[in-house]
């Protein structure tokens, strides 16, 4: 069985081109030559974009060569090849240079149709498929997957150089940064309609593997990212990296939340760590905001301590290692019901019993614990204000922890940047990746590509698309 696939362009019912396009040869049927092979398909798709750009450019060209004003013919200087790249297959187009009419003066004296319609060399879908998957795989991963399934060659620094075009545009397009979001008058927001559902948002901060020029081993550099979740909505990230973005960090949070359908009297609680930038960062966004410091991480300290504990001992009869053990359990109790007062006490007494034991006996496991003692003081007196009664919360069913936040440092830093990632990366690179990848997990790039170039069509199924039959 010989299969004849053939092309043919028509207009007003007149064939203006008509073209072979392939020969499939069939014999015996079996699982291997049941319908068309992936080689096959490449071949045939490529064809058919070769030759219909042939034909598009040639009557893009005819209808362009009568001057727009007297409407006579625009004599060719000569021709140049034009590169485009498509999804199936780099295209050298032939584009004919026009010498511009006498009938008025012209700022330029030949014009070039093809090269001003196609102002970039990129087809936006070709561009589209390698920001997506450059943000959820390895750039060399992602050009092998393309040359795998379309007809073309792509290079891994094609591939970082659109993947960073795209998220420098996306960057361009950031409002201002304020440092107040807040809105309206208290009169003005007891106005506005009740709003939706309450949205949590977690915040949380993550490492990168850093490079400076040819040094790969330069340490690491910090990336904050956080997760706005809502019921019966879908959730949204944001990100950047810290020392890198300091122009628009609470500009991106605010646009996160914007997307999420926020308005001013909308309930918001806010779950961090307590460090200083996600404090500034999360104030000022909303007057009906709540802040709250995560549970999570004041367990986790005093996991650490009461590890260190273990293994502390002296020949002092006077110190015991228990009755510090017994505070700290109070102070966790104390911090669970939001007495941070009577934890603090706890915190303090700990500390003055350590101190005087260990104080001048640097380098033992009883400094050390001293001094983890002292840090855990500094940081639940510096967030006090953010301390609420967890045991309350968690009987009522309400967050207390930022566990979901903490799986979105896994999911836009870690698993792209850090787990089992030989790369090494400069803050530009890791921030402008990162936003990429943020628009893709919010399921958001195709629509912003859609608004880029309006007469990119929104994805359909298959059964959706206009075939005759």
């Amino acid at each position: 069985m010989r299969v004849v696939i053939q092309m043919v362009v028509e207009q007003q019912n007149q064939t203006l081109f008509k073209k072979d396009i392939a020969y499939i040869e069939r014999q015996a049927l079996s699982l291997e030559t049941m319908g068309l092979t992936l080689n096959e398909s490449k071949l045939i798709t490529s064809n058919i974009q070769t030759s219909l750009v042939e034909v598009q450019a040639s009557a893009y060209v005819a209808e362009q060569r009568p001057c727009p004003c007297c409407g006579r013919l625009r004599p060719i200087k000569g021709y140049h090849s034009l590169k485009y790249r498509t999804l199936f297959g780099k295209l050298s187009i032939k584009s004919p240079r026009l010498h511009e009419c006498n009938c008025h003066v012209h700022e330029h004296s030949t014009i070039s149709p093809l090269a001003k319609v196609l102002s970039e060399r990129t087809a936006p879908e070709l561009q589209y498929l390698e920001s997506k998957w450059a943000s959820l795989m390895s750039y060399e991963k992602t050009s092998v997957l393309l040359e795998e399934v379309f007809p073309l060659k792509v290079s891994n620094s094609s591939v970082v150089r659109n993947a960073h075009q795209v998220s420098t545009r996306l960057e361009q397009e950031l409002g201002e940064e304020r440092y107040v979001f807040m809105e309206g008058s208290e009169y003005e927001r007891s106005k506005l309609p009740n709003p939706g559902a309450p949205i949590i948002v977690g915040i949380d901060g993550g490492y990168i593997h850093a490079r400076e020029g040819n040094n790969r081993k330069a340490g690491w550099f910090e990336a904050i990212v956080g997760k706005s979740m809502q019921v019966q909505h879908e959730s949204k990230r944001f990100g950047f990296v810290v020392d890198y973005d300091d122009s628009k960090p609470k500009r991106r949070l605010y646009e996160m939340l914007r997307n999420q359908g926020l308005q001013m009297n909308q309930p918001i609680t806010f779950f961090s760590d307590g460090g200083d930038t996600v404090k500034e960062l999360q104030s000022y966004i909303s007057p009906a905001s709540e802040h709250i410091l995560d549970w999570f991480h004041i367990t986790m300290r005093l996991t650490v301590i009461n590890q260190m504990s273990k293994s502390v001992t002296t020949s002092d009869e006077s110190f015991d290692i228990k009755e510090i053990n017994k505070q700290l359990e109070r102070v966790k109790w104390y911090l669970w019901h939001g007495n941070v007062f009577r934890a603090l006490e706890n915190i303090v007494s700990a500390r003055d019993d350590l101190e005087e034991c260990f104080f001048d006996n640097k380098g033992s496991k009883g400094h050390k614990l001293w001094k983890a003692v002292e840090e855990f003081h500094t940081y639940i007196a510096g967030n006090s204000h953010l301390i609420v009664n967890y045991g309350e919360r968690h009987r009522y069913g309400e967050n207390i922890s930022t566990s979901f936040a903490e799986s979105t440092v896994n999911e836009l830093i870690s698993k792209r940047m850090a787990k089992k990632q030989q790369m090494r990366w400069t803050k530009k690179g890791a921030h402008l990746l990162l936003q990429l990848r943020i628009k893709t997990l919010n399921n958001e790039l195709r629509q912003v590509f859609c608004r880029w170039y309006p007469k990119m069509e929104q994805e359909v199924g298959y059964e959706q698309a206009h075939i005759v039959t």
